[in-house]
């Protein structure tokens, strides 16, 4: 009797659990759906925060590396916005200024005229200038270029080589070069005159054995 009894108890909770799920299919559903968004958002949350994380771990590595300022200056193959090709190491036995700029940068184009200036002065002396424009885009680059009448050689970065071989922290920065191709030091932010003129001078002073 007894057993009888619990049997029909069981038999009766299973179907008012059974005819619940039925007359409410929606509730079920938004549990369900709500659940899998949870999942979901972990995962998301979770992803960018490795994502976070590695960027922070690169950024670190990257500051305490520091700017490339002295020894040899690596070399590198630059091809301007027509294809034609400069390779650092054969202009050896110039002063050599190295600008890395970009056309979305505002205080690139605080100096972009006194580059050119100053380029205009000392092109017959023995100076070779070079534009690395960094992550942009040809149209923006040579609008740019255009706008500020640059004619020093110019060329993009494809891939961010020269870029990463100098470990520049952001644009501008300009990296000084010597007749015997030492680096001699950098300059992070606009230039100003006449600093430029002044790094130019004491350049072509220089005298080796």
């Amino acid at each position: 009797m007894d057993s009888s009894i619990s049997q029909g108890r069981e038999l009766m909770e299973e179907a008012t659990v059974n005819v619940d799920s039925q007359e409410h299919p929606e509730e079920a559903s938004i549990e369900k759906h709500s659940t899998m968004w949870k999942t979901s958002g972990r995962i998301v949350t979770y992803f960018l925060l490795f994502a976070l994380l590695g960027l922070l771990a690169w950024g670190l590595a990257k500051v305490q590396r520091g700017q490339v300022h002295s020894g040899e200056a690596p070399n590198f193959t630059l091809k301007d916005f027509n294809g034609n090709a400069l390779t650092l190491s054969d202009l050896r036995g110039q002063v050599i200024i190295i600008n890395f700029w970009a056309s979305w940068c505002p205080p690139c184009r605080e100096e972009a005229a006194y580059l050119e200036q100053t380029w205009e002065k000392y092109k017959d002396r023995g100076v070779v200038f070079i534009g690395v424009d960094y992550v942009d885009t040809e149209k923006e680059a040579l609008a740019y270029i255009n706008e500020f009448k640059v004619t020093y050689f110019n060329g993009p970065d494809i891939g961010t080589r020269i870029s990463q071989a100098y470990n520049i922290q952001g644009v501008p920065e300009t990296f000084y070069v010597a007749k015997n191709g030492q680096l001699r030091g950098v300059k992070v932010g606009p230039l100003q005159s006449p600093e430029l003129d002044l790094k130019i001078e004491e350049l072509l002073a220089e005298t080796y054995p």
